[in-house]
């Protein structure tokens, strides 16, 4: 796995007067999964919205598959194989499941049958409720459908913020586990999570951001075992 995917270089974000992102560089292979960890206000969602295209930086570049794509809209990252999950699941409410799902695919002629058949193998319980209304469906039910969606669209890089968030643990499980199915079918995943635990036993390199800096980076089992993650995402104390 030494393609670099994804390179991000040096880009700083600000809102207004406000530097949200101060110059942060980090990588993305071919084929990994990488995490991106830290408390609310860190920069983890505007790194990837700026990825996804949602935001533009103010300095620095991204750079995948050897082409720079800060300032490309969002639509036509599409079109190059980012697929985004936005924290908040943002599914179509009014819309059944089959019609969220076709949606994803929207940048084709016509959705793939074959990819259509496997979501819903991925989702069983999606298939269970494939003529309900969106918003009708649970938390859960409705991550693994944005999740689904964003596959309809045969990503190259899947990028997920918060995936796990206000969800049952049994419910976080599965989720993580498809997304591992997910990434050892080829879909490489940038994950943005507050479940330090979850996230970094499936990355196989994170990133701890803190207010608009990278501060960590590591393997994922490598961060697990660092006492700075285990005391300030894992909820232990650590003997002096």
């Amino acid at each position: 796995m030494s393609d670099v995917l994804l390179h991000v270089d040096e880009i700083e974000v600000r809102y207004g007067a406000i530097k949200a992102l101060k110059g942060i560089s980090f990588e993305v292979r071919e084929g990994e999964v990488v995490a991106l960890l830290g408390a609310n206000g860190a920069g983890k969602t505007t790194t990837q919205q700026t990825v996804s295209g949602m935001l533009r930086p103010s300095l620095g570049q991204i750079v995948y598959e050897g082409r720079r794509i800060d300032g490309i809209p969002a639509h036509e990252l599409i079109n190059l194989g980012i697929c985004h999950v936005p924290e908040g699941r943002r599914v179509f409410p009014r819309m059944t499941v089959h019609e969220n799902l076709e949606m994803g695919a929207f940048r084709f002629k016509r959705p793939d049958p074959k990819l259509f058949a496997h979501v819903l193998e991925l989702f069983p319980r999606l298939e269970e409720r494939i003529k309900q209304q969106a918003g009708t469906l649970s938390g859960g039910e409705q991550q693994m459908l944005a999740i689904g969606r964003a596959l309809m669209g045969k990503p190259r890089l899947l990028l997920l913020d918060e995936p796990s968030m206000g969800l049952a643990p049994l419910i976080v499980k599965q989720i993580f586990d498809i997304v591992r199915e997910v990434n050892a079918e080829g879909v490489t995943v940038l994950i943005v999570e507050q479940n330090a635990a979850q996230a970094l036993g499936l990355a196989d390199r994170g990133y701890v951001l803190e207010t608009g800096e990278i501060v960590l980076t590591g393997t994922g089992r490598e961060l697990l075992a660092d006492d700075r993650v285990r005391a300030a995402y894992l909820g232990e104390e650590i003997a002096s």
